[in-house]
């Protein structure tokens, strides 16, 4: 990308005229992401309404292509950047603000490619794993992740930079209800899998041949009993007696692969 746009320096303003630190979410409702997947990729998306970019000459130069001519770019230091992300993002030396994506749902969803298959996360609330869970998500080609609106992180700069990139490509799905959705992702002829360390089958023996839909629960507490409930079967991976589970986005990498596999 090329360097035009607005080229003042905001030394000793970034954090007063941005909103200072945080996850990512601003005090007007923005989101701001930072870090060179993340912005680019927001950048990259025609479905984004971009605010401002604050970025160094040497992160702009990282960006593989041009910016439009009026695009709100202001130039800054990487100490300037700092004030504008969570204490100690990196950052990258790009920091964009942008709206927030638009709300997608479940009937696109389901109306898609039966082949792909879909994530439910049941309360799994770190930025961190949802971000990665993301980034596997777009990796094994899966049409979307399921979570409920009130109990999953929101969309912002340590999700975002997890997930490098991949929250401008998985359609993510914000639902009221988690067991009336899983109710809705049957009627439209998936197999839900949970995924429970306690289960006797292995996923792998627990995989049909059509649609799925993989639900994991939170780390530590698992899935709700009402959402294993609204599961056709439960299933585990078969890790070591040496480990007792695996981090909730390690475990959704190993069955989306399961998965991947499954079609080869």
């Amino acid at each position: 990308m090329n360097k035009r746009g607005d080229k003042r320096n905001l030394r000793g303003r970034a954090g007063r005229n941005a909103g200072g630190r945080g996850s990512g979410r601003t005090s007007t409702g923005q989101v701001r992401l930072w870090g060179r997947h993340a912005v680019e990729a927001a950048l990259l998306n025609p479905e984004r309404v971009h605010r401002k970019l604050w970025a160094t000459h040497e992160g702009v130069e990282t960006l593989s292509g041009d910016l439009p001519a009026d695009f709100p770019l202001e130039y800054a230091g990487p100490e300037d950047l700092a004030r504008l992300v969570a204490r100690d993002a990196p950052h990258q030396g790009l920091v964009l603000e942008c709206a927030p994506l638009e709300d997608r749902f479940l009937e696109e969803v389901l109306d898609g490619d039966p082949t792909r298959p879909i994530l439910v996360l049941d309360q799994v609330t770190d930025p961190h794993n949802v971000g990665a869970i993301l980034r596997s998500a777009a990796a094994f080609n899966a049409a979307a992740i399921i979570t409920q609106d009130r109990h999953a992180p929101p969309e912002g700069g340590v999700l975002a930079k997890s997930a490098s990139g991949a929250l401008e490509i998985v359609p993510w799905v914000r639902v009221v209800n988690l067991s009336r959705a899983l109710e809705e992702i049957a009627e439209a002829g998936y197999w839900r899998i949970g995924l429970a360390g306690e289960a006797q089958e292995s996923f792998a023996t627990a995989l049909p041949a059509g649609p799925v839909a993989i639900v994991l629960g939170a780390e530590g507490v698992g899935m709700r009993q009402n959402i294993a409930g609204h599961c056709d079967s439960l299933a585990r991976l078969p890790i070591s007696e040496a480990m007792e589970s695996l981090n909730v986005s390690n475990a959704a990498a190993i069955a989306l692969y399961a998965v991947a596999m499954r079609t080869q």
